[in-house]
């Protein structure tokens, strides 16, 4: 059974830096897309940065230059650093694997996902 898990979400002051963690089980990734999403209370579930196979990054404007992503694929494992965060960044975040080659900003892409993990960032 494949199974996603997030650690790493907290309550931190706006300009403090978080890192979330991915760990997937159940079967291995390495050919796999990864990425992170996020759903503030009342908003859509949207695209945060995504890794692909071959380590190719990619970003919402939003994030970029403050936000790294990268992954582990002999632990199984992603992370997404975020520094320099701001209230708005305030969500659930949630990580996603998928065999995604072009879509890699689409949520519709990808086939597992995690219970997701809060970040709350305060002003």
């Amino acid at each position: 059974q494949v199974q996603l898990v997030e650690s790493g979400g907290g309550l931190v002051q706006a300009g403090d830096s978080l890192r979330l963690s991915c760990v997937a089980s159940g079967r291995t990734f390495s050919g796999y897309t990864m990425g992170w999403f996020r759903q503030a209370p009342g908003k859509e579930r949207e695209f945060v940065a995504a890794i692909n196979w071959s380590e190719s990054t990619y970003y919402a404007d939003s994030v970029n230059g403050r936000f790294a992503i990268s992954r582990d694929d002999a632990k199984n494992t992603m992370t997404l650093q975020m520094n320099s965060l701001k209230p708005e960044d305030t969500a659930v975040y949630y990580c996603a694997v998928g065999n995604v080659e072009y879509a890699v900003r689409s949520r519709i892409a990808y086939n597992y996902w995690g219970q997701g993990t809060q970040v709350t960032v305060s002003s």
